[in-house]
């Protein structure tokens, strides 16, 4: 009965569970890494069979994270290939486009429904009359990253700047690489295919570097994200009967500061651990996050921010568009195309098309700007200013992101500043100390020389394996002391 009853929790535990995605942060799966990675190093040099074997984790990790979409991406990754293999065997510019054509017809098509069906079908029945009932569907997770990782393979396949892989196995290893399947980074095939040909093992350094990303990635996430969100939820709460936050202007501006800082950590923190299993497994993902709130600029601020999203909508999106290539009121306009796509890449909603729509008259401002910025000089004083503007367009823009529609967004914005008074601050101190001394520490990162980090990577890789097993549970500690009723997801498994 005993033994019963262990197989039924098994089995439980194993099965998908709707709301409750596998998370990198969550227990049961570094409990079901810590069994996959021993025999992932057993067929490491068995290609064949260690492709089928993480393309099969990963496909049981997409169930667990997504249900039984897991057959769509599955699909997927089979239609792709199949019209890849027959765009590679023909010269004839018409079968290569078909190919290309129907591939991002099913890949598009399929987001389109599943991300913008009710958003398109709202807006219809606005312009037209009539009452609209929401479609019940369900958005699958991850669906925007892996949509974007097949869309520019296929397109990278038609321009001949990559092959098309032998067999199946290899592009569904490729698709679905679970380190970065759910929320990126979003994966270029032409950085990732050369490492699988290759199968090399993971080096000593690799597995001391990718366990420290692990470890940043938990201590951003865990302890410093979650522990943020549970004060900067509440003050996002706009109350229907007033249609104003419940809190002060100040305590709501320290929660705007505060989301600004969380959605950093939180994303960061995901990239960190993907790229770290990534090399702990032998493979390197792109870098993600390079201290964003470091811009003195917005271009500067997309060189910094979600990488591979950014370097993406660059080649596909801005690049095809014409890119700076023909005249200057034409580059503003493909700049702000770009990032309105962007924008409604994150979410279907017109609040998402707004903060992609100002970060893209923000590039062309300062575009436009760059003539009279160059005559100014760089002084202390011009650089203060310069991150200051800057941040704090960021800033503002992020409530858009997280207040529940585009009207609750200038609630929230308007009450900051309209009810704003620093009589609030010393409470706020007294109730919220530990919150604000986590945000001191996120600025103090910031503050840092980024060689600072490089150095505290390279000290953990050199430190001797007790001085790695202490940090490992000092941090675990922290997140058992100041995690809350349950493991909160990330952020980014909305897009």
């Amino acid at each position: 009965m005993v033994l019963c009853s262990v197989i039924e929790n098994i089995l439980d535990q194993l099965t998908f569970k709707e709301g409750e995605p596998m998370l990198f942060s969550s227990g049961l799966f570094w409990v079901i890494f810590l069994v996959f990675l021993p025999v992932y190093a057993a067929l490491k040099k068995r290609r064949r069979q260690m492709t089928v074997f993480v393309i099969a984790f990963s496909l049981f990790f997409y169930y667990k994270s997504s249900g039984w979409f897991v057959l769509m991406l599955t699909a997927t990754s089979i239609f792709d290939w199949v019209l890849s293999r027959l765009m590679e065997r023909t010269d004839t510019r018409w079968k290569r486009r078909l190919c290309l054509s129907l591939s991002l017809l099913a890949s598009l098509g399929i987001l389109a429904w599943f991300k913008y069906a009710n958003f398109f079908m709202w807006n219809w029945q606005q312009m037209v009359g009539g009452n609209f009932e929401p479609l019940d569907i369900i958005l699958p997770v991850g669906i925007s990253f892996y949509t974007f990782q097949s869309v520019s393979y296929m397109i990278d396949v038609y321009k001949h700047r990559v092959k098309t892989t032998r067999t199946w196995m290899d592009y569904a290893f490729f698709l679905t690489f679970f380190p970065a399947l759910v929320a990126g980074p979003i994966v270029r095939a032409d950085y990732f295919l050369p490492q699988l040909e290759e199968n090399r093992s993971a080096t000593k350094t690799m597995v001391y570097m990718g366990l420290w990303l692990i470890i940043l990635g938990v201590v951003k996430k865990a302890i410093v994200a979650d522990y943020l969100a549970q004060y900067n939820d509440l003050i996002f709460v706009v109350d229907p009967a007033t249609g104003i936050p419940a809190y002060s202007g100040f305590e709501t501006m320290m929660g705007i500061i505060g989301y600004t800082m969380q959605i950093y950590c939180d994303f960061s923190g995901y990239s960190d651990m993907a790229i770290g299993l990534a090399l702990i497994m032998g493979f390197r993902l792109a870098q993600n996050f390079n201290f964003p709130y470091k811009s003195r600029n917005l271009t500067d601020f997309w060189r910094r921010w979600h990488i591979s999203l950014s370097t993406w909508l660059r080649d596909y999106i801005y690049i095809p568009l014409g890119g700076n290539r023909k005249g200057t009121a034409r580059t503003y306009v493909n700049n702000f195309a770009t990032m309105v796509i962007g924008g409604l890449w994150h979410g279907a909603a017109w609040k998402f098309v707004f903060w992609g729509a100002m970060h893209g008259a923000g590039l062309a401002v300062h575009k436009a700007s760059r003539p009279w910025l160059g005559r100014i000089g760089d002084s202390w004083p011009v650089k203060a200013l310069s991150w200051l503007v800057t941040f704090m367009f960021v800033m503002l823009l992020w409530v858009f992101f997280r207040a529940d529609t585009f009207g609750d967004s200038v609630a929230v914005i308007s009450h900051a500043f309209s009810d704003f008074d620093v009589a609030y601050a010393m409470p706020f101190v007294a109730v919220r100390w530990l919150w604000l001394i986590i945000m001191a520490v996120i600025v103090i990162s910031h503050i840092l020389p980024t060689d600072f980090w490089q150095r505290a990577a390279a000290w953990f890789v050199r430190s001797p394996w007790i001085v790695k097993l202490l940090v490992f549970v000092v941090v675990v500690q922290l997140v058992l002391e100041l995690q809350g009723e349950d493991v909160a997801p990330f952020i980014y498994f909305q897009f």
